[in-house]
Protein backbone atom coordinates (compact mmCIF):
# COMPACT_ATOMS: atom_id res chain seq x y z
CA UNK A 1 0.00 0.00 0.00
CA UNK A 2 1.57 3.49 -1.31
CA UNK A 3 2.14 5.86 1.54
CA UNK A 4 0.47 9.61 1.26
CA UNK A 5 2.19 13.05 1.29
CA UNK A 6 1.10 13.48 4.58
CA UNK A 7 1.88 10.41 6.05
CA UNK A 8 5.36 10.26 4.20
CA UNK A 9 6.08 13.77 5.63
CA UNK A 10 5.20 12.56 9.19
CA UNK A 11 7.28 9.37 8.70
CA UNK A 12 10.24 12.19 8.23
CA UNK A 13 9.73 14.44 10.81
CA UNK A 14 9.57 11.66 13.49
CA UNK A 15 13.04 9.81 11.97
CA UNK A 16 14.51 13.82 11.71
CA UNK A 17 12.67 15.29 15.49
CA UNK A 18 11.48 12.16 17.23
CA UNK A 19 14.33 11.52 19.68
CA UNK A 20 14.50 15.34 20.07
CA UNK A 21 11.13 15.38 21.17
CA UNK A 22 11.09 12.40 23.13
CA UNK A 23 13.73 13.68 25.44
CA UNK A 24 12.45 17.32 25.71
CA UNK A 25 9.02 16.04 26.65
CA UNK A 26 9.86 13.75 29.29
CA UNK A 27 11.62 16.30 31.28
CA UNK A 28 8.82 18.97 30.86
CA UNK A 29 6.35 16.97 31.65
CA UNK A 30 8.02 16.26 34.54
CA UNK A 31 9.81 19.15 36.06
CA UNK A 32 8.26 21.74 33.97
CA UNK A 33 10.46 25.80 34.13
CA UNK A 34 12.69 23.42 36.87
CA UNK A 35 13.88 21.77 33.56
CA UNK A 36 15.51 24.26 32.37
CA UNK A 37 17.39 27.23 34.75
CA UNK A 38 19.90 28.15 32.22
CA UNK A 39 17.87 28.66 29.68
CA UNK A 40 15.22 31.11 32.09
CA UNK A 41 18.34 32.84 33.54
CA UNK A 42 19.23 33.79 30.05
CA UNK A 43 16.28 34.61 28.97
CA UNK A 44 16.13 37.13 32.15
CA UNK A 45 18.94 38.73 31.65
CA UNK A 46 18.91 39.80 27.88
CA UNK A 47 15.81 41.15 29.25
CA UNK A 48 17.00 42.76 32.04
CA UNK A 49 20.16 44.48 29.85
CA UNK A 50 17.47 45.12 27.48
CA UNK A 51 15.53 47.57 29.79
CA UNK A 52 19.14 49.11 31.44
CA UNK A 53 20.54 49.98 28.24
CA UNK A 54 16.93 52.21 27.38
CA UNK A 55 16.76 53.87 30.51
CA UNK A 56 18.94 57.22 31.08
CA UNK A 57 22.56 56.56 31.60
CA UNK A 58 21.99 52.80 31.29
CA UNK A 59 23.53 52.34 27.91
CA UNK A 60 26.76 53.53 29.74
CA UNK A 61 26.38 51.13 32.46
CA UNK A 62 25.76 48.30 29.67
CA UNK A 63 28.85 49.33 28.02
CA UNK A 64 31.21 49.19 30.86
CA UNK A 65 30.41 45.91 31.44
CA UNK A 66 28.81 43.88 28.73
CA UNK A 67 29.46 45.72 25.32
CA UNK A 68 32.74 44.20 23.24
CA UNK A 69 34.32 45.68 20.69
CA UNK A 70 37.39 44.28 18.73
CA UNK A 71 39.06 48.15 19.74
CA UNK A 72 39.57 46.98 22.90
CA UNK A 73 42.32 45.74 24.97
CA UNK A 74 42.20 42.03 24.84
CA UNK A 75 41.43 41.70 28.25
CA UNK A 76 38.42 43.72 28.67
CA UNK A 77 37.38 42.18 25.57
CA UNK A 78 37.90 38.73 27.63
CA UNK A 79 36.17 40.06 30.98
CA UNK A 80 33.25 41.37 29.25
CA UNK A 81 32.32 38.18 26.74
CA UNK A 82 30.50 36.11 29.18
CA UNK A 83 27.92 39.18 29.65
CA UNK A 84 28.16 40.63 26.19
CA UNK A 85 26.18 37.11 25.51
CA UNK A 86 23.05 38.52 27.21
CA UNK A 87 23.34 42.33 25.51
CA UNK A 88 21.21 42.49 22.73
CA UNK A 89 21.08 44.41 19.79
CA UNK A 90 20.01 48.02 19.51
CA UNK A 91 18.58 48.10 16.21
CA UNK A 92 16.91 44.74 16.29
CA UNK A 93 13.30 43.60 18.48
CA UNK A 94 14.56 41.85 21.94
CA UNK A 95 11.65 39.63 22.13
CA UNK A 96 13.53 37.82 19.02
CA UNK A 97 16.49 37.39 20.97
CA UNK A 98 14.37 36.43 24.01
CA UNK A 99 12.09 33.39 21.95
CA UNK A 100 15.62 32.01 20.64
CA UNK A 101 17.63 32.06 23.77
CA UNK A 102 14.42 30.74 25.95
CA UNK A 103 13.92 27.51 23.39
CA UNK A 104 17.50 26.83 21.69
CA UNK A 105 19.06 26.94 25.48
CA UNK A 106 16.14 25.56 26.60
CA UNK A 107 16.64 22.34 24.48
CA UNK A 108 20.54 22.58 24.98
CA UNK A 109 19.78 22.47 28.47
CA UNK A 110 17.92 19.10 28.14
CA UNK A 111 20.00 17.34 25.28
CA UNK A 112 23.12 18.64 26.01
CA UNK A 113 23.55 19.21 29.80
CA UNK A 114 24.13 22.55 31.47
CA UNK A 115 27.97 22.49 31.40
CA UNK A 116 28.40 22.01 27.79
CA UNK A 117 25.47 24.18 26.93
CA UNK A 118 27.75 26.93 28.83
CA UNK A 119 30.75 25.88 27.16
CA UNK A 120 29.21 25.90 23.96
CA UNK A 121 27.63 28.80 24.12
CA UNK A 122 30.84 30.71 25.39
CA UNK A 123 33.28 29.04 23.32
CA UNK A 124 31.35 29.88 20.30
CA UNK A 125 31.04 33.55 21.69
CA UNK A 126 34.40 33.72 21.99
CA UNK A 127 35.87 32.45 19.04
CA UNK A 128 33.35 35.12 16.95
CA UNK A 129 34.55 38.20 18.75
CA UNK A 130 38.40 36.82 18.35
CA UNK A 131 37.77 36.20 14.90
CA UNK A 132 36.50 39.82 14.88
CA UNK A 133 39.74 41.01 16.12
CA UNK A 134 41.70 39.04 13.84
CA UNK A 135 39.29 40.35 10.41
CA UNK A 136 40.61 43.96 11.82
CA UNK A 137 44.62 43.36 12.19
CA UNK A 138 44.87 41.69 8.86
CA UNK A 139 42.91 44.69 7.11
CA UNK A 140 40.81 44.71 4.22
CA UNK A 141 43.02 43.67 1.52
CA UNK A 142 42.02 39.55 2.54
CA UNK A 143 39.69 37.46 2.00
CA UNK A 144 38.51 37.80 5.44
CA UNK A 145 39.67 40.84 6.72
CA UNK A 146 37.51 43.87 7.71
CA UNK A 147 38.43 47.62 7.10
CA UNK A 148 39.53 49.28 11.28
CA UNK A 149 36.54 51.17 11.52
CA UNK A 150 34.62 47.39 12.09
CA UNK A 151 37.12 47.61 15.07
CA UNK A 152 34.44 50.43 16.40
CA UNK A 153 30.87 48.25 15.79
CA UNK A 154 29.36 47.13 19.08
CA UNK A 155 29.78 43.15 19.00
CA UNK A 156 26.88 41.61 21.39
CA UNK A 157 24.29 39.43 21.28
CA UNK A 158 23.09 35.75 21.74
CA UNK A 159 22.88 34.84 18.00
CA UNK A 160 26.44 32.82 17.66
CA UNK A 161 25.60 30.99 20.80
CA UNK A 162 22.00 30.00 19.63
CA UNK A 163 23.57 28.95 15.74
CA UNK A 164 25.92 27.03 17.73
CA UNK A 165 23.95 25.34 20.39
CA UNK A 166 21.47 24.11 17.41
CA UNK A 167 24.04 22.64 15.42
CA UNK A 168 24.82 20.68 18.78
CA UNK A 169 21.68 19.68 19.02
CA UNK A 170 21.02 18.86 15.88
CA UNK A 171 24.39 16.49 16.16
CA UNK A 172 23.34 14.82 19.40
CA UNK A 173 19.85 13.82 18.11
CA UNK A 174 21.07 12.64 14.65
CA UNK A 175 18.69 15.77 13.35
CA UNK A 176 20.73 15.88 10.04
CA UNK A 177 18.70 17.45 7.60
CA UNK A 178 18.55 20.28 10.12
CA UNK A 179 21.58 20.75 11.46
CA UNK A 180 22.75 20.78 7.62
CA UNK A 181 19.93 23.19 6.73
CA UNK A 182 21.22 25.49 9.75
CA UNK A 183 24.83 25.25 8.22
CA UNK A 184 23.56 26.11 4.62
CA UNK A 185 21.78 29.08 5.67
CA UNK A 186 24.75 30.60 7.48
CA UNK A 187 27.19 30.12 5.03
CA UNK A 188 24.40 32.02 2.38
CA UNK A 189 23.58 34.91 5.02
CA UNK A 190 27.97 35.29 5.09
CA UNK A 191 27.92 34.83 1.15
CA UNK A 192 24.92 37.18 0.48
CA UNK A 193 25.49 39.69 3.45
CA UNK A 194 29.08 39.87 4.37
CA UNK A 195 29.55 41.69 7.25
CA UNK A 196 30.86 41.24 10.69
CA UNK A 197 27.35 39.25 11.87
CA UNK A 198 27.46 37.24 9.40
CA UNK A 199 30.89 35.44 9.18
CA UNK A 200 30.70 35.62 13.20
CA UNK A 201 28.12 32.72 12.90
CA UNK A 202 30.12 30.82 10.66
CA UNK A 203 32.69 30.72 12.83
CA UNK A 204 30.50 30.14 15.67
CA UNK A 205 29.25 26.80 13.18
CA UNK A 206 32.86 25.53 12.58
CA UNK A 207 33.43 26.28 16.23
CA UNK A 208 30.20 23.90 17.54
CA UNK A 209 31.06 21.25 15.13
CA UNK A 210 34.26 20.52 16.33
CA UNK A 211 33.46 20.49 19.72
CA UNK A 212 30.36 18.73 18.78
CA UNK A 213 32.62 16.03 17.06
CA UNK A 214 35.23 15.70 19.64
CA UNK A 215 32.20 15.01 22.08
CA UNK A 216 31.47 12.17 20.16
CA UNK A 217 35.20 10.29 20.23
CA UNK A 218 36.29 11.49 23.73
CA UNK A 219 32.90 12.15 25.47
CA UNK A 220 32.46 14.91 28.01
CA UNK A 221 36.78 14.92 27.70
CA UNK A 222 36.97 18.40 25.94
CA UNK A 223 34.47 19.98 27.46
CA UNK A 224 35.87 19.77 30.60
CA UNK A 225 39.30 21.11 29.03
CA UNK A 226 37.61 23.81 27.53
CA UNK A 227 35.62 24.76 30.92
CA UNK A 228 39.42 24.67 32.29
CA UNK A 229 40.45 27.08 29.30
CA UNK A 230 37.62 29.17 29.70
CA UNK A 231 38.36 29.97 33.88
CA UNK A 232 41.83 30.06 33.55
CA UNK A 233 41.08 32.90 30.94
CA UNK A 234 38.84 34.62 32.96
CA UNK A 235 41.51 34.33 35.44
CA UNK A 236 44.35 35.71 33.84
CA UNK A 237 42.26 38.75 32.49
CA UNK A 238 40.95 39.32 35.91
CA UNK A 239 45.12 38.85 36.84
CA UNK A 240 46.28 41.24 34.03
CA UNK A 241 43.89 44.16 35.33
CA UNK A 242 44.52 43.78 39.11
CA UNK A 243 48.36 44.16 37.80
CA UNK A 244 47.27 47.31 35.50
CA UNK A 245 45.49 48.79 38.44
CA UNK A 246 48.22 48.19 41.08
CA UNK A 247 51.08 49.76 38.63
CA UNK A 248 48.77 52.74 38.00
CA UNK A 249 48.22 53.11 41.99
CA UNK A 250 52.15 53.01 42.33
CA UNK A 251 53.04 55.84 39.51
CA UNK A 252 50.08 57.80 40.89
CA UNK A 253 51.45 57.54 44.60
CA UNK A 254 55.41 58.26 43.41
CA UNK A 255 54.16 61.44 41.12
CA UNK A 256 52.52 62.62 44.83
CA UNK A 257 56.05 62.24 46.34
CA UNK A 258 57.85 65.74 46.47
Amino acid sequence: MRKGPLAIAGAAAVAEWGTLFGTVREQVLRKRFAAVPLATTATCLILLFSIVQHLPGGERLVTHIGVVKAALPLDVSLMRTPLSLYVPALDLPVWGALAQVFVVFGLAEIVLGRRLTLVVAYACTLAGTLFARVGVAIGPDHMFGFPKWVAYVRDTGPSAAVVALAICIAFRCRAWFTGGLVVVLMVGEAVVLPNLAGLEHVVAVITALLIAASVEVFGDLWPRVLAGVVAATSVAAAASKEVAAEARRRTSAGAAIP
